[in-house]
């Protein structure tokens, strides 16, 4: 009986970290996503207009990928350290931008956030794939 409760307990916990990363990851896209791939992250934000690319729907990441979320290049292309982006990408580095932000957290406590940062965001862009 207390092991069924210590793994319910657990699946609890499970769930409300899963919840906050979700919230956290929304709250980081409208803070630094939408203005250009908009609220509904369709790729139609205010600032789309005055752009010389086309800015992407991002609720169809997975169905340009036959079905399946690259979630590996989606952090790779938001943090944008990697080099992984095409040249004159228009898209803000947000791996430097969140880092910069941070401080005087320290080189590995500001990585951490950053990386904690961006894959709430990635989870959040899954989380909204058209099905």
């Amino acid at each position: 009986m207390r092991l069924h409760r210590i793994g319910a307990y657990l699946f609890a916990m499970g769930m409300a970290a899963a919840a906050a990363a979700q919230s956290a990851g929304e709250a980081e896209y409208m803070n630094a996503c939408a203005s250009c791939h908009g609220a509904e992250a369709k790729g139609d934000g205010p600032l789309a207009e005055f752009l010389t690319v086309e800015v992407s729907d991002l609720t169809q990441i997975a169905a340009r990928n036959d079905g399946v979320f690259p979630l590996i290049d989606v952090i790779h292309i938001i943090d944008g350290r990697t080099g992984g982006r095409p040249h004159g990408d228009p898209m803000p580095v947000w791996g430097q931008r969140f880092k910069e932000a941070m401080g005087e957290a320290g080189p590995y406590a500001s990585e951490i956030v950053v990386r904690g940062r961006i894959l709430s965001l990635a989870y959040y862009i899954e989380s909204i794939q058209a099905e």
